[in-house]
């Protein structure tokens, strides 16, 4: 059977190789994916094993890509994707030339950006001496200003500015510091030199990059005067702890004209090697970024392929390489294939040897997906990894998850909507799969696709079914009601009646779905809505549930628990159907033998007495469950809807309950039945052994059951829990079910509030100003339409449908408590490898 509806056979096998061709079989098997391979030497240290050495020259080159790719990325430079198939993996000598040519680009680089720095560095500095130079001549002509006598005098008072008859000379510093720190630069100036100075400061007004980080940072040119040695140490103290950069500056407007000039040269000369720097280092890392992607797919796999090798043994000769591995039994063919072609490119003469080993051990679960049944498979792992060999829910999934949430949020244009998104991402799946778009939220829509597609489907369909299209209805067919009032009845008259017993109907339903006419219905319109939808949910659960039992035989069929399908399966299966499936069948009773007309029943002596009101179908369960037998006090109402009805009943009811201790006791008593069997077939062997043992005079030793008793009492407390389990879900999952109903006439009704509050006084509006009230008006209702009745509702309903096969259908037949098949695979590897990278 395929593993569709099963979970692959897997098989342990014991492999040998050779160590010469280890490598090269791994690579091939890597390859595959199809091989798990388990850690023979679980005890070991990571860095006491084998292939240490070759793991971590492996880290060291991608440490070494990684720095590369960084600086590719600085640039800007578009890495080339790796043109149609992934290379394979190189050979263990090839690592050689990899490091060489890794180590070589690294230290060039480093070389290059190094200088690069340098000259930047140096560029700066002599772009700030430049700034400095000019805005400094302004300062020098502001001082020798008449006008500034004042603000000397300020500074220095009138007996500092005279001294000995002769014009003290003032000190100065120039340089520059970050434009933010200029306040705070000013204020310490001030109180360490308690006002002795004088500062002038101008802003540089293109900004500087940063030789180090190379961000764009904005910095001002200041000088600082002040008289004497003292205050001079104290003003360099204060720029050097604000990272202050000091330059010399002369005195001498001639001096500063010829230096100004030589540091102009200076940056021409500095410009045109910085050019042929950055020219050189856009060189290497072009050639680079066409190659690094081919190059960290090769480095991946060789750390892969060493990371496996670490998990073999070694035999005693340390020629030969043994691994165990879990492999899927359909796949061992394709394996000793790939092993073959490992053998044969490594040159090896030996070949290897796959054996398949008996275990004990639970396998893995494997099941083969595709790209439209993997979101399916991945819905049922979120719930547990399926115990190995058993029934796979995905197949069935893939049909009642959308027709669910359908039921739940039927709407023709809605579905439509959701229908036309998913068909776009399918339709457009490898353009936007290559895109590689990093967020997290469109990465689960487009996981998903194909669920968003059949679910917009199914919705379709139920909204025909519903016939319900943004809160309107469809009159495709005509309806089957016809209207009899005047035109002055209609005019006076808002509400008016239409008498199913009568030519207003024409005694046969709407050819598919709901009437139209039910739309124009104010005051009965949700109480018809509800009875049918509240029956059509239980109807869907019943057979949802009644369906996950029967799941549960074909797992007692396989693994071959006959003793499970007679105290488990045939009481779960009865009590489930006696109760809720009888209920269900009343409600097609009810559909099929009670119409409008008292001439439904057939009989017209017949209904004189009995009448054709149907009984309630939720009073007469209550009733069947209390034994009860009370009238129907409406008039002309049935109290039964068949002869014989209440004895079967109350036999029905009788024999559900007879199956709870068959559920609780009957597993337990087979149990200890079959232990007392096999003691008694022990006890011959057992005296026989123990007058051997008194021949040969030794002691003997009465056997222990507590090991068994244990088993008995384990056995006793789950298959309680399971039972009260049983019988408590099955009303409460029958009751949960509800929820379908429940959502529906939640989305239906929001559609109609948001029809009825926006788009409809759109419509109604006239006239030039009635178009644009239109226009926008229109816009708030398809955004209110896609944002809270597809989206927020589509995941309401998508969380409840999840629930409802979580819960109340894989609960009656699925365990889920496997472990996933996690096979060696170079795909998964990079992908893994790539998704953490973004």
């Amino acid at each position: 059977m395929g593993s569709l509806f099963r979970s692959e056979e897997m098989t342990l096998c014991q492999l040998f190789l050779q160590s010469e061709a280890a490598y090269a079989c791994v690579s091939e098997l890597g390859e595959l994916g199809l091989v798990q391979f388990r850690d023979l030497n679980p005890d070991v240290n990571a860095f006491q094993r084998k292939f240490v050495n070759e793991v971590r020259r492996c880290d060291e080159m991608e440490r070494k890509l990684r720095y590369l790719e960084k600086e590719i990325r600085r640039d800007g430079i578009p890495m080339l994707e790796i043109p149609g198939e992934c290379p394979e993996a190189p050979q263990p000598r090839e690592m050689i030339d990899l490091e060489a040519t890794f180590e070589k680009l690294e230290n060039e680089l480093r070389e290059v950006n190094q200088n690069a720095e340098a000259l930047k560095r140096n560029y700066l500095e002599l772009t700030e001496l430049k700034h400095i130079l000019r805005k400094t001549q302004v300062f020098f002509d502001e001082m020798a200003d008449p006008s500034r006598e004042e603000e000397q005098v300020t500074l220095l008072g009138e007996e500092g500015l005279m001294a000995g008859g002769q014009a003290l000379k003032l000190g100065f510093v120039a340089g520059v510091i970050l434009r933010e720190r200029i306040p705070a630069f000013e204020r310490m100036l001030w109180r360490a030199c308690r006002g002795n100075v004088f500062l002038r400061q101008a802003e540089i007004d293109t900004p500087l990059e940063d030789p180090s980080s190379s961000d764009q940072v904005y910095k001002s040119v200041f000088i600082i005067f002040f008289q004497g040695d003292q205050l001079k140490t104290r003003v360099k103290k204060i720029c050097e702890g604000f990272r202050a950069t000091l330059y010399p500056c002369p005195e001498a407007p001639a001096d500063r004209r010829e230096m100004a000039m030589g540091v102009m040269t200076r940056i021409e000369d500095l410009n045109t090697v910085l050019g042929q720097t950055q020219d050189h280092r856009h060189r290497v890392l072009v050639a680079a970024a066409k190659n690094i992607k081919n190059w960290f797919v090769k480095v991946r796999k060789i750390k892969a392929i060493y990371h496996t090798l670490n998990l073999f043994n070694l035999d005693v000769t340390q020629k030969c390489l043994i691994a165990e591995c879990w492999v899927p039994a359909l796949d061992l063919e394709t394996i000793q294939l790939a092993l073959r072609r490992g053998t044969e490119r490594s040159g090896s003469s030996v070949p290897p040897i796959l054996n398949r080993m008996e275990t004990a051990e639970d396998p893995p679960t494997y099941n083969r997906t595709n790209k439209f049944t993997f979101a399916f498979q991945n819905l049922i792992y979120a719930y547990g990894v399926a115990t190995y060999r058993e029934v796979n829910p995905a197949p069935y999934t893939i049909i009642t998850f959308p027709f669910l949430f359908a039921v739940m949020f039927g709407d023709l244009g809605h579905g439509a909507l959701m229908a036309a998104f998913g068909f776009w991402m399918c339709y457009k799946e490898k353009p936007l799969q290559a895109k590689k778009i990093d967020s997290e939220i469109w990465n689960i829509f487009f996981g998903g696709r194909y669920i968003i597609l059949l679910m917009g489907l199914f919705s379709m369909y139920t909204g025909l079914i519903y016939n319900d299209i943004f809160s309107k209805s469809l009159n495709i067919f005509g309806s089957s009601w016809r209207n009899n009032y005047n035109n002055e009845t209609l005019v006076a008259n808002k509400l008016l009646q239409l008498n199913p017993d009568s030519n207003d109907y024409l005694q046969y339903p709407y050819p598919f779905g709901i009437d139209p006419v039910w739309q124009l219905a104010e005051s009965n319109k949700i109480i018809f809505m509800n009875a049918y939808k509240m029956k059509i949910s239980i109807i869907i659960g019943v057979f949802h549930m009644l369906f996950g039992v029967c799941m549960s035989l074909w797992n007692h069929i396989y693994f071959k628990r006959r003793i499970s399908i007679y105290v488990e399966f045939i009481p779960q299966i009865m009590f489930l159907t006696l109760l809720f499936f009888y209920m269900v069948l009343l409600m097609f009773i009810k559909w099929t033998t009670y119409g409008p007309t008292p001439g439904h029943l057939g009989d017209p002596e017949m209904i004189k007495t009995s009448g054709y009101c149907a009984p309630s179908i939720l009073i007469t369960f209550i009733n069947m469950m209390l034994f009860k037998t009370d009238p129907n006090t409406r008039p002309l109402c049935d109290d039964v809807m068949f002869a014989g009805q209440m004895g079967l009943q109350k036999f029905f009811v009788i024999v559900a309950l007879l199956c709870v201790p068959v559920m609780l006791f009957g597993k337990p008593y087979f149990i200890m039945r079959e232990q007392k069997q096999r003691a008694q077939e022990s006890q011959p062997l057992q005296s026989t052994e123990a007058a051997e043992n008194g021949a040969a005079g030794g002691a003997t030793h009465e056997p222990s059951h507590a090991h068994d008793h244990e088993d008995i009492s384990e056995v006793f407390i789950h298959q309680a829990i399971h039972t009260i389990e049983y019988v408590l879900g099955s009303v409460s999952h029958t009751a949960s079910y509800l929820r379908l109903w429940a959502l529906s006439l939640a989305h239906a009704q929001l559609a109609e509030v948001a029809w009825n509050m926006l788009l409809r006084k759109g419509l109604m509006s006239m006239g030039f100003q009635g178009g644009i009230f239109l226009y926008v008006v229109f816009a708030g209702w398809a955004a209110i339409s896609v944002s809270i009745l597809v989206l927020m509702e589509g995941l309401s309903a998508f969380l409840h449908t999840l629930r409802l096969h979580w819960v109340e259908f894989q609960s009656k037949f699925y365990a889920g408590e496997g472990y996933l098949f996690q096979p060696f695979s170079f795909e998964v590897i990079l992908d893994s490898a790539g998704q953490g990278e973004e």
